[in-house]
């Protein structure tokens, strides 16, 4: 019986260092230094919600790399497995996968980023998804049921919401998207507390400010 244990990485720190086989080479943690990456896994190959799921992040890789950002597909199938799913996905749907996905027979990687779920099944991992920053830091985690798509639109929205975080130290509410009102971190000491409503922010209450961009 395998008794590997999975972990569960958490959320502002170095993501799990991985180095694996996939449909486009030996790829690694390390080789998406500088860039943002989006690391996603799916229960399996062949699988209806799967595959609508691959098709939508391919309508949108183009977005994503004008965002700095690359997509890394995983399941535990094999490359063999991959290759032939992609290839039907270009024949049966006319759209051509350009991500790599990770081969993932031994779990390594999923039991790495918590991905296997014992309830949900044993040898197969959930949709989970990662972003990961320039730096190697994860920065959210998202993970969706065996029976229900993901949004890639709001994997979209969620990586813009935190570009502009990080340029401009700032928040964003709920459902923003760019052009919207941000947050202005609340003020931390009596002092700035008194100050707040004069700093020219649209401000509901002390806590409470926005600004436009």
């Amino acid at each position: 019986m395998d008794t590997a244990v999975s972990t569960f990485p958490h959320l502002n720190e170095a993501a799990p260092a991985f180095n694996a086989k996939t449909t486009h080479g030996d790829r690694s943690l390390a080789d998406y230094k500088g860039k943002w990456l989006i690391l996603f896994s799916h229960p399996a190959d062949f699988t209806p919600v799967c595959t609508t799921e691959f098709i939508g992040f391919q309508k949108h890789a183009d977005t994503f790399r004008s965002m700095n950002c690359e997509l890394l597909g995983l399941s535990i199938d094999s490359l063999y497995s991959h290759l032939a799913w992609t290839q039907s996905i270009k024949e049966k749907f006319g759209v051509e996968i350009s991500f790599p996905i990770i081969e993932d027979i031994k779990m390594d990687v999923a039991r790495a980023y918590g991905m296997v779920h014992p309830g949900a099944a044993d040898t197969q991992a959930v949709r989970a998804t990662f972003f990961i920053d320039p730096n190697g830091i994860l920065r959210a985690m998202v993970y969706y049921p065996m029976s229900n798509g993901r949004s890639i639109e709001e994997f979209v929205r969620l990586l813009q919401a935190m570009q502009t975080s990080d340029k401009n130290a700032i928040a964003t509410p709920e459902g923003w998207t760019p052009g919207c009102d941000v947050i202005v971190p609340p003020p931390k000491t009596a002092d700035a507390v008194a100050k707040r409503a004069g700093e020219g922010y649209n401000t509901v209450d002390w806590y409470y400010s926005t600004k436009s961009l």
